[in-house]
């Protein structure tokens, strides 16, 4: 969340920013009214505890006179003076609660690059990438592919668990193992530390990281224990170091983290979604890095080269757009999307977003580091590198030929014991 002292000293800052994102006012304006009352109850509970010590010290002297009916009236009145004091926390507390709860809704400050656009159809583009695939033949669509191989089984995966869950197999199970350990090993021999983060968080962690809204759209949430199943490895790892005064010396903090993901994928959504291309439970391979304010826009570049190197690595033709304002989230400040082709389904689709939170994050997580003029927020980072099923996807559809066969990226083949065609299961 953005930090207090932007609301009290840079409001029009913010006040501009919801202008880009075409936002009203009125949590902005709430949010310094609901400051303004608690700071108020704390002043007013300050002088009446200096009242009520100043009164406390007349006992003394009272007790030392035999003044006993004076000690009584001073008593009484240090007592009142207690009671309009716990008044005053409880609604310096209402007001604390009220004010942050609206605060943490309050969106990050966009980037000045960032594009100004109502939805994602304003998006721009930043680059292309691999050859755009020309087929002499119909494209098949993965849906068609995989039933045609049957590398996935969707309907005993709806009788065991529900829709969008499926049963990987065969060939498509090994190429999936093949994607996590490459990627991995990918980001480890550029300086990322592998982490296999917890599968659950609880909500105090949870709130630190996401959008609020996603409790209610994305996550699921674990009864009556209170834990919530993550929605990428990027929530915990970014939430390790919540609480903690970070040295100088041990940043930039860079991370891979390899795990399940969760959603609950809310709505409704086109036929291209289907299959194994919106799914309630994925692996995925995600970069994080925690670092000082003067380095994250560096970076930003570096999470947004990492993520292009490695899909260049698998040949694969993809773009990559610059996000605009009306298709921001609420924790980033600026994002990239890179976005794979699908022959088969004629369209261009998100893989990877790559996002710099600043200090929207680190604000909420009172995550800091160690400065010479004191305590400061850190900045957090995250990138996709690789979500398997959806890259998965984008082989299978640029990957095919004209026979149905279905080509295993160079690079993949040494960890498929150098096979180069996936093989079918029917």
């Amino acid at each position: 969340m953005l930090d207090m002292n932007m609301f009290r000293e840079n409001k029009n800052i913010i006040l501009a920013d919801h202008d880009k994102r075409n936002m009203p006012y009125d949590n902005v304006n709430e949010v310094i009214k609901l400051d303004k009352e608690w700071r108020r109850a704390r002043y007013e509970s300050d002088v009446l505890r200096k009242e009520r010590n100043e009164a406390a010290r007349g006992i003394a002297a009272a007790k030392k006179n035999n003044d006993a009916k004076k000690v009584e009236k001073i008593m009484k009145e240090v007592a009142s003076i207690g009671s309009k004091i716990e008044k005053l926390g409880i609604l310096a507390n209402e007001f604390l609660e009220k004010r942050d709860a609206l605060r943490m809704r309050i969106p990050n400050i966009l980037h000045e690059s960032v594009p100004v656009g109502e939805n994602d159809q304003k998006n721009t583009l930043h680059s292309l990438h691999g050859n755009k695939v020309e087929l002499d033949f119909s494209a098949k669509t993965h849906n068609e592919i995989l039933e045609e191989n049957a590398w996935v089984d969707l309907d005993r995966a709806a009788k065991v668990t529900g829709s969008r869950f499926y049963f990987l197999k065969g060939d498509l199970a090994r190429l999936e193992l093949a994607l996590q350990v490459y990627s991995s090993n990918f980001l480890i021999n550029r300086g990322y530390t592998l982490i296999q983060p917890p599968l659950m968080m609880n909500k105090e962690s949870y709130e630190g990281v996401t959008d609020l809204s996603d409790f209610e759209t994305v996550m699921y949430g674990i009864q009556p224990d209170g834990y919530y199943l993550i929605a990428t490895s990027e929530h915990p790892l970014t939430a390790m170091r919540m609480k903690e005064i970070i040295e100088p010396s041990e940043l930039p903090i860079k991370l891979v983290g390899i795990s399940q993901c969760f959603r609950r994928e809310v709505g409704a959504h086109g036929l291209s979604d289907k299959g194994i291309w919106r799914v309630h439970q994925f692996t995925k391979i995600e970069q994080v890095i925690i670092c000082q304010p003067d380095e994250s826009w560096e970076m930003h570049e570096e999470l947004l080269k990492n993520a292009i190197d490695l899909w260049s690595s698998l040949d694969l033709h993809y773009r990559v757009v610059n996000i605009c304002t009306g298709d921001m989230g609420t924790v980033a400040s600026k994002k990239y999307d890179l976005e794979a082709w699908l022959p088969g389904a004629k369209e261009y689709k998100e893989v990877v977003s790559c996002s710099n939170c600043t200090d929207y994050q680190a604000n909420r997580l009172k995550m800091r580091y160690r400065t010479p003029e004191g305590n400061a927020a850190v900045h957090t980072l995250n990138s996709t590198a690789i979500a398997t099923s959806r890259t998965l996807v984008a082989i299978m559809e640029q990957y095919q030929d004209k026979d149905g066969k279905i080509m295993i990226p160079k690079v993949l083949q040494p960890f498929m014991n150098n096979q180069k065609y996936l093989q079918p299961l029917v």
